[in-house]
């Protein structure tokens, strides 16, 4: 019988995590890079912010001054006579 040769399995390569990475060329101390690192952290976008919402009708400074207005008889009059 002939000798049949097995498929070899590749080892599982390393998950490289996606983003940003820095290579740093040459000799440069543990300081240096820390610092690089902390400037180039510092210019960053870091999170984005969340888009703000339109303003809440609940902590509105008009809500105290004005009550609502409910149709009724003589509501009308209730609409632009202060009280």
């Amino acid at each position: 019988m002939a000798s049949q040769a097995q498929p070899e399995t590749a080892a599982p390569e390393a998950v490289v995590p996606a983003g940003p990475r820095i290579e740093v060329l040459g000799d440069a101390s543990p300081e240096q890079v820390a610092a690089l690192v902390a400037i180039l952290s510092g210019l960053g976008g870091g999170e984005e912010e969340a888009p703000a919402g339109p303003p809440s009708r609940w902590s509105s400074p008009e809500r105290l001054v004005r009550r609502p207005v409910h149709p009724s008889l003589g509501g009308w009059a209730a609409s632009g006579l202060p009280r």
